[in-house]
């Protein structure tokens, strides 16, 4: 099941920058709820193993567009020190909440997300450039923040912020993968040296990233993420967002049914 996973979200990272941990972070949950482990911090384990996976998928990611010349490295370097510095906040934050309320963060933001996928369109801007200054540390330092609170790459909120901004989609996906490097990057750092309650911890589990998962994800990410980023440039990326925002947001409604179900 995890690698069928694994190569379905290492596609989406490549193929809408999107960030393979939308797929990642509800698929770990569902599997190791219904394996019976009942960690008090069972969400932050699903969030710290998919931010490690989007690590080394964001690695192949930006090497594949870059090899196409779509990576904007102006972006990418003077938007990674806020986003960064957002990651590593968000930890701490993640750290200390109960697995519920992460949950349906999770599920709050998810379909927020899935609704702004399914409706916007490629005509929609606020500004002919991205924002620099004060507005660009503010902003990316909230990507940083929100991404690791979904333990998602930098697309989610990355790519709507550029193509807002008139960055082409394909430079933005492209873009974002970088993003999400700095984003997983530290806070999976943060979160292999944090440790969580041992009650119902998976096994294999250091700090709060689960090393069996992690590693059967890897296997195939790294594989098809590059098949992701080729196909990007051949589909109507369009019908797939909306697609893929329907299935978004199903997923999110039923995180957050289960959430306040438990409640």
């Amino acid at each position: 099941m995890l690698l069928a996973i694994g190569a379905f979200a290492g596609i989406l990272a490549g193929l809408l920058g999107v960030g393979g941990g939308i797929v990642l972070v509800p698929a770990f949950y569902y599997a190791f709820s219904g394996l019976g482990y009942d960690n008090p911090q069972l969400m932050q384990i699903c969030v710290a193993t998919s931010l490690a996976t989007i690590v080394f998928t964001s690695i192949r990611s930006v090497l594949s567009h870059n090899k196409k010349g779509l990576v904007e490295w102006s972006i990418l370097k003077s938007w990674a020190p806020g986003i960064m510095f957002g990651a590593m906040i968000a930890v701490f934050v993640a750290a200390k909440l109960p697995s519920n309320t992460l949950t349906i963060i999770f599920g709050i933001l998810g379909f927020f997300l899935g609704v702004y996928m399914a409706v916007s369109g490629s005509d929609w801007h606020i500004a002919d450039k991205m924002p620099t200054g004060v507005s660009r540390g503010v902003l990316s330092s909230m990507i940083g923040f929100l991404s690791v609170l979904m333990g998602v790459g930098g697309g989610s909120f990355a790519v709507p912020t550029m193509t807002l901004h008139k960055i082409k989609i394909h430079k933005a996906v492209a873009t974002a993968a970088g993003f999400g490097l700095a984003i997983a990057f530290p806070s999976a750092i943060g979160f292999l040296i944090t440790e969580p309650p041992m009650l119902g911890k998976p096994p294999m589990t250091i700090g709060y990233v689960n090393i069996p998962a992690f590693l059967v994800i890897i296997s195939m990410t790294m594989i098809t993420a590059p098949m992701g980023a080729k196909l990007a440039h051949k589909l109507n990326v369009k019908t797939l967002k909306r697609v893929f925002a329907l299935f978004l947001i199903l997923v999110a409604s039923n995180m957050l049914r289960e959430a306040f179900w438990v409640n």
